[in-house]
């Protein structure tokens, strides 16, 4: 009875199995398990896409057989770029990897069983695959089209364990920047003729994904206007390029365009952190946003290869995104899908579309790709105020950027364990630093800086690209070295080599480093990647080449810069140093005008040369300093921030204070009078953790975004009469606050003001006792 079933065929033959899964199961036997079980189950989906018939599968090893050869590779290819990314996204290290050998021969049918020669054979060559590979059989490989994508190695002859003559052997893989193939019609026999006939048609795959229907689509015929290499304003890089374009909102209602923009921008993230790939940066893309544009105009704007658009639209909790990925070169599809979910399923639909992208482009991804890194919450609704937030960051104005703390705070209080959100905070305090645009009823500069700090720790313990970049420039202008800066920017790069923002940071760690010349290659990578750069782009590139002595090109390169962002004082303030040394007055009187006009408008004061001894993100101060001498720049240093209507300013000289009227005193002078019983005003910020005993704390300074407040005295009336002498002091990296504190004392009649300059370190220093109970 038995040989009633049995049945002989030539057929193509594909082996699976897992590499070193004893070793796996060693770890943690019932994940392994299932983890296996999962991959398998992907591998048969991948077979059965490709015209495949899983035969056999059993604990770590599937057996299944093809009508053609290219079937077989293109399911081993795509499964294997899959699931390297699946598992590149696993949290530990129990991750399988799949090694598959395919061969053609005899094979014999028994019911559900397959043996033969050719079952054996493809089961050796799999144990020649390195985990993550695909190896084939000569066989094979002269049965695969010359035209298929796909690169071949030779590995020569192998001794094959049954066998008694050599097999060569071929390692194959998916040519660089080509796509995979997409599955083809079943191969019939039941044609009039009894021959097979050539069959060319267009696929259509329906799929489910997240409860709706998805389409894998390739069409033979362009459907957009073609992009011409030639015609694209750069080169192409070495590797799959692509640009997202802003998804459109299709909700109806003109309030949920930030939810759209943050599909993309997360899509932009995800794919920027996969090395393969070079993905063109938010900026860039989103100058497009609002516009009817043509993906052939996009690919030769940004020099890509392959461009992706869809749409967002949502209903309450209810979403659904729409997403292709165009091939401009060729004007055809290669992937379009359609997701429906919640809004708890965003996160999944995201993850989806970029999987589904990295497989129709077909990387290689097991070897190339590094751990990613955590960008969201499992909390829908701290996703939600995340995006909300980061649509006012985007902003890039005052009242925006208060809204954005309260959008990201509220995310925070949500998920407290929310990484971005952190970052964003810590992102958003140090941009307000540096623009001055402190908003607060009782926040000095200084506790701006702090909090930032403070949100940049907490951040820290599951950092981003973003993290490193913040931490990387508040470390150069904190710290007089750039040592630390360097190591944070190269740690963002690392983690996204996509991201334009880890290269300006490097860009300004390296100047600080007296590196120029690098520099100037970290500003053209990031340029690259955000081809429609802002003008501080080019701002930092000028800098680089002015600390070159590069001039001519240092002023073009800053007069770019002036045209783009009218606003940028510090553009102005290299241009006045570059026309110095060009010897061109009339531009550098003209500038010296503009600068001055911007630093007296944010409340800096006019530029003078001693301020540059003080100014913390410099590289080259001599050079800067020496440019603006020759383009008559006036010696002395203005200050004009924080103080007014006192009439006075106080003068720094190399990074120290003088301040008109008061008696500046050292540590042992402070000591003397701390003795004596004299008051002792505290104007540090963390007053609470340590401060000189019987100090008072001091909090002068209310600020607005752009405009003064005046200074409240009645804290200071409280606590010492006029006719009452003081010693003002902070801590070194709030010298400032403590001279302006002292100026205004004085311009207010206090007769007798101390400014104890070492303040709080000098006196730990000094070995003098501290305490925190608070005033």
């Amino acid at each position: 009875m038995a040989k009633d079933h049995l049945s002989g065929k030539l057929a193509v033959i594909l082996h699976a199995d897992v590499a070193d899964s004893t070793a796996l199961v060693q770890q943690d036997k019932e994940l392994a398990h299932a983890r296996i079980q999962d991959a398998f189950k992907r591998f048969s989906t991948a077979i059965e896409k490709y015209q495949g018939h899983v035969v056999e599968l059993r604990g770590d090893a599937l057996l299944a057989e093809f009508g053609r050869a290219s079937d077989a590779v293109s399911a081993a290819l795509s499964f294997q770029a899959d699931h390297a990314y699946h598992i590149s996204r696993l949290k530990d290290d129990l991750r399988p990897t799949v090694r598959v050998g395919i061969a053609t021969g005899e094979v014999i049918i028994d019911d559900n069983t397959v043996t033969g020669a050719g079952v054996v054979q493809a089961q050796r060559i799999e144990q020649l695959a390195d985990p993550g590979g695909v190896c084939i059989s000569a066989a094979i490989h002269d049965a695969l089209s010359k035209r298929m994508p796909f690169d071949l190695e030779n590995l020569g002859e192998q001794e094959l364990k049954g066998f008694d003559y050599p097999v060569r052997v071929y390692r194959v893989e998916l040519s660089t920047g080509e796509s995979i193939p997409i599955p083809q019609q079943p191969i019939k026999n039941n044609t009039p003729s009894g021959k097979p006939r050539l069959m060319v048609v267009t696929i259509v795959v329906a799929l489910l994904v997240v409860g709706g229907a998805t389409y894998w689509i390739k069409k033979q015929e362009p459907n957009v206007e073609v992009a011409s290499i030639e015609r694209m304003a750069f080169p192409l890089p070495d590797k799959p390029s692509i640009a997202v374009l802003p998804f459109t909102n299709m909700s109806g209602v003109a309030e949920q365009e930030y939810f759209a923009d943050g599909i993309t921008e997360n899509l932009i993230t995800d794919l920027s952190k996969i090395s393969t790939l070079f993905v063109i940066a938010r900026n860039s893309s989103f100058s497009y946003k609002g516009q009817q544009v043509k993906v052939r105009q996009v690919a030769e704007d940004l020099g890509v290869r392959y461009v992706m658009e869809g749409s967002v639209q949502r209903a309450g909790d209810q979403v659904r995104i729409n997403a292709q990925l165009i091939d401009a070169t060729s004007g055809g599809h290669i992937w379009a899908e359609r997701y429906d979910g919640s809004l708890d399923d965003v996160f999944s639909m995201q993850d989806k579309i970029t999987r589904n992208i990295v497989t129709a482009l077909v990387l290689t991804l097991a070897t190339d790709l590094g751990e990613t890194q955590p960008v969201n919450t499992g909390n829908a609704e701290a996703y939600d105020a995340y995006l909300r937030g980061w649509e006012q960051f985007r902003l890039g104005n005052p009242d925006a950027f208060a809204r954005s703390i309260e959008y990201f705070q509220q995310a925070l209080v949500l998920d407290p364990t929310y990484s971005e959100a952190s970052t964003a905070l810590a992102a958003v305090y140090w941009s307000a630093t540096w623009r001055r645009w402190i908003r607060s009823d009782d926040m000095l500069y200084s506790i701006v800086v702090n909090r930032s700090r403070e949100y940049l720790k907490k951040a820290m313990k599951s950092p981003s690209a973003l993290t490193y970049q913040v931490a990387s420039e508040m470390s150069a202008y904190f710290h007089r070295k750039a040592n630390k800066s360097l190591i944070q920017a190269e740690l963002a790069i690392t983690l996204d080599k996509n991201d334009p923002s880890g290269y300006i940071a490097l860009a300004n760690a390296l100047l600080k480093d007296g590196r120029p010349d690098e520099a100037v290659t970290a500003m053209h990578s990031a340029m690259r990647l955000d081809p429609r750069y802002p003008g501080f782009y080019l701002t930092r590139l000028g800098r680089a080449h002015f600390d070159l002595g590069k001039y001519q090109l240092a002023a073009e390169t800053f007069e770019r810069a002036t045209k783009i962002n009218p606003e940028d004082d510090r553009a102005y303030m290299f241009l006045v140093a570059t026309y110095g040394y060009l010897g061109n007055m009339e531009k550098a009187s003209a500038s010296i005008s503009a600068v001055n006009r911007l630093r007296v408008k944010i409340g800096k004061g006019r530029l003078k040369l001693d301020e540059i001894s003080y100014i913390g993100w410099l590289g080259d101060r001599k050079r800067l300093r020496e440019g603006l001498k020759l383009a008559g720049t006036e010696s002395g240093y203005e200050w004009r921030g924080l103080v007014t209507g006192n009439g006075r300013n106080f003068v720094n000289q190399g990074g120290v204070f003088d301040v008109e009227g008061a008696i500046k005193i050292d540590v042992r002078a402070a000591k003397q009078l701390h003795d004596r019983g004299v008051t002792f005003l505290d104007t540090y910020i963390t007053y609470s953790q340590y401060r000189i005993p019987g100090a008072y704390f001091l909090n002068w300074f209310r600020q607005g975004f752009g405009r003064q407040r005046e200074v409240n005295e009645t804290r200071l009336l409280e606590l010492v009469d006029k006719s009452e002498d003081i010693v003002v002091y902070s801590s070194s990296e709030n010298i400032s606050v403590a001279a302006h504190t002292a100026a205004y004392a004085v311009a207010n009649g206090f007769k007798k003001v101390y400014y104890f300059e070492g303040g709080l370190d000098a006196w730990k220093k000094a070995g003098y006792p501290v305490d925190t109970d608070k005033k």
